[in-house]
């Protein structure tokens, strides 16, 4: 198409922009992990092969040289077919690109960073009045590998930064090799025989579960209504952002994820959901942990069943709770929304 190279490399300096300021935010253990990745996806170099260590640093120095060129530069209109077009009208942008077999995705995630990406469009499909862009080898994209996103009635699951991600785990994993979760799911996908093969099974199997937990917040989003991304908008410290969307990753998966996962029996699907569930997410939801050993020890799904049943309705009384406050006072609900990390254990735990 005309002007691909150009809105490539617009796209690429948006993405840049972003993360120059916002990359730094990260923990210092994410941030080099997620640099190391970066510079993997840049050089094209493959996933089992480690990084140069005489190359990585000299591009990392020369990387936050540039973010530190870009902090003060506004996010530049996307060249498409001879228009311009604002680089968060993504529905403008992909009225033109996927006839031509492209896809392209803008929004803000956590912590108001933006995020931006460019890929090549493999299939799309319909589910429960969604549309499903589903993207293979990315042109252009940010620091952060975000393996899906629900927005604006659409999903778009990025599967090269699926794999990387889930890549990723796998090597850290690998670093010990703990007991738990993540061994029991590495093992049902066959990592122990055949890495390579075992991982593009896991790629295609976790795919659906992505998807499983955007068509959850697409539910808990009819459930919600607009008011929930107003609040969240609203927030200015991570801590209330980081309880209302753990409460609503929770109530989304109690909606779709966990019960398809049940009745697909898609068991190492399962055990990868278990590895990671951690965080605030696992802190507040005890009862599916408990709930997932039962099924380990005795190879029953109804506690599990019962857990999901439940917790549909707990969580999603505990984000009208949490919208409640705001509604009732704006300006002080985030306060008042961080006062309920400080008991221990927090009064929204199931």
């Amino acid at each position: 198409m005309r002007d691909f190279p150009e809105l490539v490399e617009t796209v690429q300096k948006n993405c840049h922009i972003a993360d120059a300021n916002h990359a730094r935010n990260m923990t210092m253990c994410t941030y080099l992990l997620e640099m190391r990745e970066f510079f993997r996806w840049e050089n094209e170099l493959p996933l089992s092969q480690q990084p140069p260590r005489a190359e990585i640093g000299p591009w990392m120095i020369a990387r936050e040289s540039l973010w530190e060129s870009l902090e003060e530069d506004e996010f530049s209109a996307l060249p498409v077919n001879g228009r311009s077009i604002a680089p968060f009208e993504s529905r403008a942008v992909n009225a033109v690109l996927l006839p031509e077999g492209y896809v392209y995705g803008a929004g803000i995630g956590r912590y108001r960073k933006p995020h931006f990406f460019l890929g090549e469009l493999k299939r799309r499909e319909e589910r429960e009045g969604l549309t499903i862009y589903v993207t293979g080898c990315e042109y252009a994209r940010d620091l952060s590998t975000l393996p899906a996103v629900y927005q604006d009635g659409a999903i778009f699951l990025r599967t090269d930064a699926l794999k990387r991600a889930l890549w990723e785990k796998v090597e850290l994993w690998g670093q010990k090799k703990p007991e738990g979760a993540m061994k029991a799911a590495l093992a049902c996908y066959g990592f122990e025989h055949d890495p390579e093969a075992a991982l593009v099974r896991m790629t295609e199997t976790e795919s659906e579960t992505v998807i499983l937990h955007e068509v959850g917040e697409a539910r808990a989003d009819r459930l919600l209504g607009p008011d929930w991304q107003k609040m969240l908008a609203g927030f200015t410290h991570k801590h209330a952002e980081m309880l209302a969307r753990s409460v609503r990753d929770n109530l989304a998966d109690c909606l779709s994820t966990l019960p398809a996962l049940i009745e697909n029996e898609a068991w190492c699907s399962l055990h990868y959901y278990m590895a990671e569930f951690d965080g605030l997410r696992l802190a507040l939801f005890p009862r599916l942990t408990e709930a997932y050993r039962d099924w380990r020890d005795s190879g029953r799904t109804n506690v599990l069943r019962e857990v999901a049943g439940e917790g549909q309705r707990h969580w999603l009384k505990q984000a009208e709770m949490l919208l409640n406050l705001h509604r009732e006072d704006p300006d002080a609900a985030q306060a008042r929304i961080q006062q309920l990390l400080k008991p221990n254990p927090c009064p929204l735990t199931f």
